[in-house]
Parts: structure tokens; C-alpha cells; sequence
């Protein structure tokens, strides 16, 4: 019996990183699935990957910034599968660093679309479902650049802070209901969407130093996130809520610093 046996859910971004490391995961745990990313064709191939594993999986391809798409594949999970006990909100986009000049409004608003939207969209769709059930484990992912500065461009720290404000403020709007609500505050982690960051670095013939201002000196890996993802998705979990939990190797601990050696 896996810690996830029985239980149905979704995850979004699970075309690639975090999110295809999460739905592997889950479904290794015994979730039955449905997986959503913008991105067709790779979320295609997580769920073929799953499904190659004996899986139970629907893939979805949608904007999660859309209300109505959203909509669709929360109603999808319960058509099939008969309700939704976790979602984990985890598609989201870096916009790069762009300088504060040269930033705009539409650049900041397909940002927060994602990143904010998204998660505030898949709360709204799913806990009416979970607070008939008496029960549900909501989970997003918020940033590190959530918590301080210098981890991200100005209008992704702010969308991942107030992704960890939107969980801390709906986990006590959903009281009484014994619907949870989480996040997931990842440090640096190899994705597509780190991927300038490591290719530069390797290019630099620096790449030794990548993650070197953590008290692990590295980086993470997309699977690391998925444990705590896997955490708060089961009923390990069940007293944890309304928390902003770091992955990070230490990082938010302190205020960065140099190598010492």
C-alpha cells in the first residue's frame, strides 16, 4: 500500500521538473492521476511514463491562468474518478531578470497569471469538492524568492509571495473544513526553468559553484521537491496547514553569503 493509495489527484506543470518528478511519484504511491501543463506533448509523455509504470493517468493540456480550463480538468478528476483529494498547484514560469526599467505591465501580468492565478483558480475549483468529502491536502509551489530577495526577477518573487500568502489566508478562510492547504518554497533545483542558470554557469566552467550559498553547498534535484510535495499530499500530513515549508538546503536560514572556503 503506497502512502497515496486510494487517494485521487492533480498535478499541474507536470510536463516537466518538479511536476513530472511529483506525478511520477504520486503515482508510484498509488494516486490515480490527472496531469496538466500547457505544454501537450510533454505532458503527454509523463503520462506514458506513468502509465508505463501501471499508473492510472489522464493527461490534460490547459492554461491554469484560465478559469474555465481549470474548471474543466478539476471536473474531469471527479468525473473519473469519483472527487479529488489532493492538488498540487505547481505550474509556474520565471520571466527571467529582466531589469526594473524595462519591465511592463504585461510582462508582470503573464507572471502572476501563472504563478498567482493559477494556484488562487485550482483552490476555487477544488475545495467545494474536498469540503463535501470533510477532507483534502491542497499544495503550491511558492519560491524561496518568496521569502527574501536575490533568489528571483522582481515580479516572480512577488507572485511567490503571495502564493505564500494566499495559502497562509485560505488555509483560516477554510476553517472547520478539514481541507489543508500548503506550500512548497524550493530553492535552487535543476528544471527547464533554472536551465539559463546552469547552462551559463557551465559554460563559465563555473558550474561547481552552483549552490554554493547553501549550508549544502549544491542544488536540488526536481525529485526533492516531490518528497515534500509527497509529504504534504498524504495523511502524514494531516496536522500540517496553512505553512510555507522551505527545500532549499538551508538557504532561507540565513542571509547568503560568500563561500567561506
Amino acid at each position: 500500500m503506497g502512502r497515496l493509495s486510494g487517494k485521487r489527484a492533480i498535478v499541474t506543470g507536470a510536463g516537466s521538473g518538479i511536476g513530472r518528478a511529483s506525478a511520477l511519484l504520486f503515482a508510484r504511491e498509488g494516486a490515480k492521476l490527472v496531469i496538466v501543463d500547457r505544454v501537450e506533448d510533454a505532458v503527454d509523455e509523463t503520462a506514458a511514463a506513468i502509465r508505463a509504470e501501471g499508473g492510472t493517468v489522464f493527461s490534460v493540456a490547459a492554461d491554469v491562468s484560465d478559469e474555465a480550463a481549470v474548471n474543466g480538468f478539476v471536473d474531469h478528476c471527479v468525473s473519473e474518478f469519483g472527487g479529488v483529494d489532493v492538488v498540487y498547484a505547481n505550474a509556474g514560469i520565471s520571466g527571467g531578470m529582466v531589469p526594473l526599467q524595462e519591465q511592463t505591465v504585461p510582462y508582470w501580468q503573464e507572471i502572476l497569471a501563472v504563478n498567482l492565478i493559477g494556484p488562487f483558480l485550482a483552490i476555487k475549483a477544488a475545495s467545494p469538492h474536498m469540503i463535501k468529502q470533510g477532507k483534502g491536502s491542497i499544495i503550491c509551489t511558492a519560491s524561496v524568492a518568496g521569502l527574501r530577495a536575490n533568489a528571483g526577477g522582481t515580479p516572480y518573487s512577488a507572485s511567490k509571495a503571495g502564493v505564500i500568502s494566499l495559502v497562509q489566508t485560505v488555509a483560516n478562510e477554510l476553517y472547520g473544513t478539514g481541507v489543508r492547504v500548503n506550500a512548497i518554497c524550493p530553492g535552487l533545483i535543476e528544471t527547464g526553468m533554472t536551465k539559463p542558470i546552469f547552462d551559463g554557469a557551465r559554460a563559465r566552467g563555473t558550474d561547481d559553484k552552483i549552490g554554493q550559498l547553501n549550508p549544502l553547498k549544491r542544488y536540488g534535484l526536481p525529485p526533492e521537491i516531490a518528497q515534500a510535495a509527497l509529504f504534504l499530499a498524504s495523511d502524514d500530513a494531516s496536522y500540517v496547514n496553512g505553512q510555507a515549508i522551505p527545500v532549499d538546503g538551508g538557504l532561507s536560514s540565513t542571509h547568503p553569503f560568500a563561500g567561506r572556503r
